[in-house]
Formats: structure tokens, sequence, C-alpha cells
């Protein structure tokens, strides 16, 4: 079954089934992308982004083709990513979407091809409100395979591009396992107590350490395999790394909808409202089990 046939199978709304159809699109545009313009040079010129960041030569490609796709269609009223310093308001919308993108996560990979990713939030009008109130959250990873994972608040389900350029289902309503893995970002030098108590927990317990540092790939992983993913909070940057708008909400709406959780150690981070589009936080995402475990070690602490 196509993406299509499902969204109209799950009696999707129209008019936001529309929109995620075109995002497939455009992370097909995205990928498309990486063959005409990912050369040694290339893909190794760099400048910064609003966070003071790297950007890859690829970053800037994928942000024009979202910004751009979306813009003229004007199937929604707002667009904010990782790329933009301000919130891009569109004229005369169709909708009063409001769209929240990561155009590529894990673009430091690039140069040495491991995976990389795009994450996308939907919002039912502006997007600083909690993510609890996103109406579909997906991503897209960009690997051996082009997958696209996605809910609307109706289950998880994965779509695989297929050679006809279609999203084919390819699993329905996939729920988080129980597992040992855990994806730690940070230094461990530089871990807070309660952090670093729980990390040692973990390892006591047999987790195994799988981290590549592309989110989208490593909470992948998780969704599949089960554990837990972490950015926490740590020495120099105790309010995380990671953006609560284009990372932490829209990936840790998909995990919630699988039966897992996602907190910034002490609260549901599906239950922030933002306060600005740069907002970060710690992040923990995964099963229930490992959230429940680091939220009683923060109170503790």
């Amino acid at each position: 079954m196509i993406l299509k046939e499902f969204l109209t199978n799950a009696g999707t709304e129209k008019n936001l089934s529309e929109l995620i159809l075109l995002l497939s699109t455009l992370a097909q545009d995205v990928k498309n992308g990486f063959f005409s313009t990912c050369t040694k040079t290339q893909a190794c010129e760099q400048t910064r982004n609003t966070f003071g960041e790297e950007q890859m030569a690829l970053d800037k490609i994928a942000d024009g083709i979202f910004v751009s796709g979306l813009s003229k269609s004007r199937l929604v009223q707002y667009i904010a990513t990782e790329e933009q310093e301000q919130l891009i308001t569109i004229e005369d919308p169709k909708n009063n979407f409001g769209v929240v993108i990561d155009p590529l996560d894990g673009s430091s990979l690039i140069d040495v091809n491991l995976c990389v990713g795009s994450i996308i939030g939907i919002y039912p009008g502006h997007v600083l409100e909690k993510g609890a109130r996103m109406v579909a959250a997906l991503y897209v990873l960009y690997g051996p395979l082009t997958i696209l994972t996605l809910t609307t608040g109706k289950g998880v389900h994965e779509f695989v591009l297929d050679v006809t350029g279609e999203f084919v289902l390819k699993e329905e309503d996939i729920r988080i396992p129980g597992g040992k893995i855990y994806a730690p970002g940070a230094k461990r030098k530089d871990y807070l107590p309660a952090h670093a108590q729980w990390i040692e927990t973990l390892e006591e317990e047999g987790y195994k350490l799988r981290f590549s540092g592309c989110f989208v790939a490593d909470v992948h992983q998780i969704l599949h395999k089960g554990g837990v993913f972490t950015y926490p909070g740590f020495k120099g940057k105790e309010k995380g790394k990671l953006r609560l708008l284009y990372e932490a909400n829209p990936m840790g709406k998909i995990i919630a909808e699988a039966g897992g959780a996602i907190s910034n150690g002490r609260e549901d981070i599906l239950g922030i409202t933002p306060s600005a589009i740069d907002q970060i936080t710690p992040i923990y995402v995964g099963g229930k089990k490992e959230i429940r475990l680091i939220e009683k070690f923060m109170l503790e602490g």
C-alpha cells in the first residue's frame, strides 16, 4: 500500500494528507540532491547557521528545498527550520498549519557516508505550542533504504521508498520493544551527577552503547530495538544542546505514539510550551522504564 492510499484509508483529514504527501516528495528531492551535490569539495564546504554550528552545503540545500516547496504550495501558514533565524509566515495560506523542520539532521556524517535524516512536525496553527498539540510528526532516514516514519496520532507507521518513487507501507502500528541499547550524547567527563548515576545503572544492567551522531538514526534504532537515546544537560551546557521544536518534539511525538516517552529528565517534553523557536532542551527519549529511572534520579538529586 502506498502512502497516499494509507492516509486515505486511515481517514486522515484531506488538507493534512496533502501536506504530508508534499513533504514526502520534498524529502525525495533532498535525497536526490545528495547525488548532484555531494562531491568532496561541496560536501565539506561549511558556513555557520543561526546557532553558531557548522553547516554543510547539503544542510542549506535541504533547507531551501523544504522552504521553497512549502512556500510555493501555500499549504502552511508558518515554517520554522533549524537553518532560519526567523519564523517564516506565508501570505494568503490555504491552511493554518505550522511546520517545524530539521532539514538535514546528522550532516556532520555526510563526508563519511553515514546515515542522515530529516525531522518534521506539523501543528494545527502556530509552532510555539506544546508538542502534544502536533497533529502529525514524521522523519525520513536516508540510509541503505530511504525510510519515512509517520504518526498522525493513530499509531506509528513506516514506509520505504521503492524504485518507482513511491513510499510503500513496510510496517504498521510499530510499538517500541523492551531492549537494552543506550545512545548517549555529551562527554562522560561532563556528565551531571544524576545523569552519571543513570548511565552507571544502565551499564550495570547490561545496556550496550550505540551512538552514531545522527539523532534520527539513533532514535530509529531505539524505536525498533528498544532502549533509550539521550543528549543531556551537561557541564557548560546545563540546558542541553538539541532543539525543542525541530528535534525533541517531533521525535518525541513519534516515540510516545509507539508506547515510549520523552523527557528533559524532570518532565514530559511534549507538555512544555516553547518560549522561542531556538529553545534547547536536555533529551531522554525511548522506553518508559528508562525515562522513569532518569526522572527518579533527577528528583532525588
